[in-house]
């Protein structure tokens, strides 16, 4: 298994903003109001699984004298790869639904009102990438071939 890299997660994100921008061209007006706070679930996640990094990499390098069972590391980057996906995929939905409000936001009053909310809704998607690749670099063990190589995460 390897580490997920840019590529793995930009082309996801930039299918979906093309087809969520499309969508609101054409059912915008169709729409119920966004809550405003709508992303923070995904901000939510991102702490979480930013904490799980903390304490799974101090238990993987040993400086609380406890291991981690293999199947814990396996589930635990199962898990950031995943997030990582969904952070991408939902930051694609934010990015076309502000591709879209973002013009509109002077001529119509929900536009303005969803400018906030996509703006949000990107911002807490990013982090749950950020949080996502912080736990699956946190899964990395200190006599990683490619820690001792110096080779990044792509």
């Amino acid at each position: 298994m390897r580490f997920t890299r840019a590529r793995d997660l930009v082309p996801a994100g930039l299918v979906v903003a093309v087809a969520v921008y499309l969508a609101a061209q054409l059912l915008y007006d169709r729409l119920p109001p966004l809550p405003r706070l709508a992303g923070l679930t995904l901000l939510a996640l991102a702490v979480v699984e930013a904490l799980f990094g903390f304490a799974l990499r101090s238990r993987i390098q040993r400086e609380e004298g406890r291991s981690v069972q293999p199947l814990t590391a396996a589930r635990a980057v199962a898990l950031a790869k995943a997030s990582s996906l969904l952070g991408s995929i939902m930051a694609g939905a934010w990015l076309g639904l502000l591709g879209y409000v973002l013009p509109q936001s002077g001529r119509v009053d929900a536009a303005e009102h969803d400018v906030t909310v996509a703006v949000v809704g990107v911002v807490c998607a990013l982090a749950l990438i950020g949080a996502a690749l912080w736990l699956e670099h946190c899964c990395r063990t200190p006599d990683d071939p490619d820690e001792r190589r110096g080779d990044p995460i792509r």
